[in-house]
């Protein structure tokens, strides 16, 4: 019986300092909501079975349920979490144009995104050269007072700042956010105005190099036409060469003295060891003469 009894008060144990009297209610554990199951099995769908369908599906399905449940600690949570899922999962099936749009769908406000989830909007867009898509959504969180005192505020502006505003050409405003932001440190508000600087400098060897092509090739244009003018007369020369070397009359003249040579190579009394040359050349000419008559009386030779 002591063993019996030692078994059953096992489980008891950590729900109170003291022993459980029969006159107390028995307290038992918080209830795990549904969207905390749902969240579950879609990170298991994205990372163990790499089913990006079906885990969107069941991020969207948690998401009906959590506009059932009162809003609270966990709850926050659960719809930063499901966002984080679905990302990655629309990502993974190559539809990253859709994020956005589809995060904007649960919280309503660029101001209400979590600042996890719009990292990973900004690295996302970011890395797939397109930041104006966040461009505005990101201007929108930074400048909303609540986010302003929140701890992850200076690592978005200078996300924002790095890899949205520079990339875009906007170097005033990417400025004006290093100087007048006070959540930048001396040694971040330095280095970000080094890279503006740098950007800055950028931008004027570039427009300086567009505006120089122009000139540049108003100078060359005069050596241009006439370089092309000429290799347009080559051309011309050189089709009418051919066209002449081809022609039917040009051809039967050529045939015609082929056939002259080898009948004097034929009936030349010298010896052909006398003419090694004259002899091997003789020799060319037959075999051309027989490819020839070859293709045009194959039947002929035949019989």
């Amino acid at each position: 019986m002591k063993s019996d009894t030692s078994t059953s008060a096992a489980p008891l144990k950590g729900l109170g300092p003291g022993p459980l009297r029969s006159s107390e209610p028995a307290r038992a554990l918080p209830a795990v909501s549904p969207a905390v199951h749902l969240l579950e099995e879609a990170a298991d769908l994205l990372v163990v079975h790499l089913d990006f369908p079906a885990a969107l599906e069941t991020c969207e399905r948690a998401w009906q349920n959590l506009t059932e449940e009162p809003s609270n600690g966990t709850t926050v949570e659960v719809k930063c979490s499901l966002c984080v899922v679905g990302i990655q999962a629309l990502a993974e099936m190559d539809r990253w144009r859709e994020v956005l749009s589809w995060v904007l769908r649960y919280y309503r406000l660029p101001a209400e995104l979590p600042p996890r989830v719009l990292e990973l909007c900004i690295l996302l867009y970011s890395k797939m050269q397109e930041p104006a898509a966040v461009l505005d959504v990101a201007d929108a969180w930074l400048q909303d007072p609540d986010n302003q005192g929140l701890p992850e505020y200076g690592s978005l502006a200078e996300l924002h700042l790095l890899r949205v505003l520079l990339p875009l050409g906007r170097l005033s405003e990417a400025e004006e956010l290093a100087v007048g932001s006070p959540v930048f440190s001396e040694a971040q508000r330095a280095a970000v105005l080094q890279a503006v600087l740098a950007a800055r400098q950028r931008q004027h060897m570039q427009e300086t190099l567009n505006s120089q092509e122009p000139q540049k090739l108003s100078q060359e244009g005069p050596f241009s036409r006439k370089l092309l003018s000429l290799l347009m007369l080559l051309r011309r020369l050189w089709g009418s060469a051919v066209s002449h070397l081809l022609s039917q009359p040009f051809r039967k003249g050529l045939l015609v003295a082929l056939i002259l040579c080898l009948l004097v190579l034929r009936f030349d009394p010298a010896s052909p060891s006398s003419l090694p040359f004259l002899y091997q050349l003789a020799q060319l000419f037959r075999r051309i003469q027989k490819a020839t008559l070859a293709r045009l009386y194959p039947l002929a030779l035949q019989d």
